[in-house]
């Protein structure tokens, strides 16, 4: 069962200026929103027309080109992945320049996994009777992290099972630097005003400009929570790499300890349209309940007596 929560345009009048402005008012299944005022209240289900809002979002300009603060940071957190990765690698007797190597094809794997995910997901809302290339104008955001690492895992299998690399070798020695490559990620999606929080009357609560969906009233800094869970968590699985006892421990410690970690983080998310389970549960709720599934399935499996073996 599902439920579609209720997004709703309050046109409030200004006593001071006798004019009339838009406000937002979230109601849906969580009970909380952006309550400003109330006059009258005109229902709405055109989220997409809600979600994207002007941000701050540009980098700099090199003369036509526009480089966005998001896609600067997902570049970087590639960059500072696959180094920490290659050097990480070495521990295991894989060299660097396999890990570098796999980089390009982590890459593409990367991008078209979150962003197919996104397209899936997001069909009606973003891309139904639109230009066909909109589905690959990445720049602006539309990139979903589990997609993508979906599509990074399944880049990683091809690649091992065609260089004939130990796959659980591998998988260990990239794990931590999935984290560290989140943190920049994540930052990005600040900068975008993307995957924003529920509102929140706290000291540490973040206000986006007046025209973002939340129309400037403090919402929980989800972004920033996920950004510091995700650096704690490539500090732990580094520190666990150097005692891994088995191979693949580090991946599968990799799914559980993250899947848990959205899991909880997704309780204070104020960016989704649907919920599921009652209206508890968002989408980001039920996959990592599968992600955490998997990485408890693969670490039993893979400490086994004799399953030490690579299975590339």
């Amino acid at each position: 069962m599902r439920i579609v929560s209720t997004f709703e345009i309050e046109r409030i009048l200004d006593p001071v200026n006798a004019t009339h402005t838009l406000d937002l008012f979230a109601t849906g299944v969580t009970g909380q929103g952006f309550q400003r005022g109330r006059v009258s209240r005109v229902r709405t289900t055109d989220w997409h027309l809600l979600r994207a809002a002007p941000m701050h979002q540009v980098a700099l300009n090199i003369g036509q080109l526009t480089i966005t603060w998001y896609g600067l940071l997902v570049v970087a957190g590639f960059v500072a992945g696959l180094w920490t990765a290659s050097r990480r690698s070495l521990r295991n007797g894989i060299s660097g320049e396999v890990v570098a190597d796999l980089g390009v094809w982590l890459m593409i794997g990367a991008i078209v996994g979150s962003r197919l995910w996104h397209v899936v997901v997001y069909w009606e809302e973003d891309f139904a009777g639109k230009p066909w290339w909109e589905m690959f104008a990445i720049r602006h955001g539309g990139l979903v992290f589990y997609g993508g690492l979906v599509g990074a895992s399944l880049a990683t299998i091809f690649y091992a099972r065609r260089h004939e690399v130990p796959l659980w070798k591998l998988a260990d020695a990239l794990a931590p630097s999935i984290a560290l490559g989140h943190v920049f990620g994540r930052i990005g999606c600040l900068m975008n005003g993307c995957c924003f929080g529920l509102p929140a009357a706290l000291p540490w609560a973040i206000h986006f400009p007046p025209e973002h969906f939340t129309r400037g009233a403090g919402v929980h800094p989800t972004q920033i929570y996920e950004a510091g869970a995700n650096l704690a968590l490539y500090a732990a699985l580094a520190w666990l790499y150097r005692r891994k006892g088995f191979d693949g421990r580090v991946f599968a410690s990799y799914l559980i300890a993250y899947g848990a970690l959205r899991f909880l983080i997704e309780f204070f998310r104020g960016d989704y349209e649907v919920w599921y389970l009652g209206g508890w549960a968002t989408a980001g709720h039920l996959v990592s309940l599968a992600v955490i599934g998997c990485g408890v399935g693969l670490y039993r499996w893979l400490r086994r007596p004799g399953a030490s073996a690579e299975r590339p």
